[in-house]
């Protein structure tokens, strides 16, 4: 069985049903800070099965030791984390807090009820602005803003662990840009407030929840000027961790891997391709560059290819008409 920590969010809701159409079963942990109940009951109706939630903070060692005991747990994918840039360069404490400091109680719990198999979901914000693009998983590491060092953080600190006992079986996946939605439309991105991501944000202009589309810096060295990014439609994504824990179950490694498409796009890219889904005229304006952005970041994904046989399949035009769908079937998100 799979520990899913933050499986209630978007990427978390989503890889559930991959891992059970994939043969695993899956209890899921999240304390509801940016997701909504009525996500688990739309997964388990999508999965077919009624696996077990339990509403739950990953900084509470109690109940993480109540959960190994209760479940016969081979395995935990950390999906639980705040994760928006901007905000965590204004609440720096409550990310490190929430991200570092919860996965240290997570990791501290697996130790005594020996479960020593993690996927962590890390970002490609650990590369910091790199000096070329794409970028291959021995880059050099840094970060510009709090959300990307507190990845980097626990990212260190699983390596650090695997050094001390090589028993660990543990991969540290880097996301790019995830988007999109499961194809029925019924489960998706649904942020609180403003959405600090691009694509929720231009759904929901399209559908008339928000009237123009803020982009963030005109004169980056792009071919638009605009910033330049790899995005990946989610159900892409979530089978790179199923890739990556049956990688683990035949290797004990700690392997790093980028989870990326290796083509960028920009944001008025992107504004064009969803107006084409939509089929309207997406109103938008360009302001101030966002503190802690960089110009361009896209993944090398051969690596990914040839260590866990993984690549990604959908392309730009079914992330947008994917994101659509479930934007304009739940204006509201899972409030409808």
């Amino acid at each position: 069985m799979i520990l899913l920590t933050g499986g209630a969010g978007y990427i978390g809701s989503h890889a559930a049903i991959e891992f059970i159409k994939a043969g695993y079963s899956v209890v899921v942990l999240d304390n509801l800070s940016n997701s909504k109940q009525e996500a688990v009951k739309r997964t388990q109706a999508l999965a077919g099965v009624n696996f077990d939630f339990i509403e739950g903070d990953i900084r509470d060692r109690a109940l993480l030791d109540k959960v190994f005991a209760q479940y016969d747990i081979k395995s935990v994918v950390h999906f639980a984390g705040l994760k928006a840039v901007g905000e965590s360069v204004q609440q720096p404490l409550r990310y490190y807090d929430n991200n570092v400091n919860g996965s240290l109680v997570l990791f501290e719990a697996m130790i005594a009820a020996n479960v020593h198999t993690i996927v962590f979901s890390s970002s490609a914000t650990v590369y910091g602005d790199p000096h070329t693009v794409p970028i291959k998983e021995d880059f050099p590491l840094s970060t510009t803003n709090p959300y990307g060092a507190s990845k980097l953080m626990i990212e260190n600190i699983l390596r650090d662990v695997h050094v001390a006992n090589p028993q660990w079986r543990i991969a540290l996946l880097r996301y790019f840009n995830p988007t999109g939605a499961h194809e029925s439309g019924l489960i998706g991105e649904d942020p609180n407030g403003i959405p600090n991501n691009l694509m929720p944000y231009i759904a929901q202009v399209a559908s008339g929840k928000r009237a123009a589309l803020q982009v963030f810096g005109g004169d980056y060295a792009t071919h638009d000027g605009t910033g330049v990014r790899d995005y990946i439609h989610v159900t892409d994504l979530v089978k790179g961790h199923v890739k990556a824990l049956q990688y683990l179950e035949q290797y004990q490694e700690l392997i790093t891997v980028n989870l990326g498409t290796g083509k960028g796009y920009s944001v008025l890219d992107m504004l064009n391709a969803m107006e084409q889904a939509a089929n309207k005229t997406i109103p938008y304006q360009i302001t101030d560059r966002r503190a802690g952005d960089i110009a361009a970041c896209y993944a090398d994904p051969e690596y990914a290819f040839n260590k866990i046989g993984w690549k990604a399949e959908f392309d730009q035009q079914a992330m947008c008409q994917d994101t659509w769908r479930w934007q304009s079937k739940n204006p509201q998100g899972y409030d409808d």
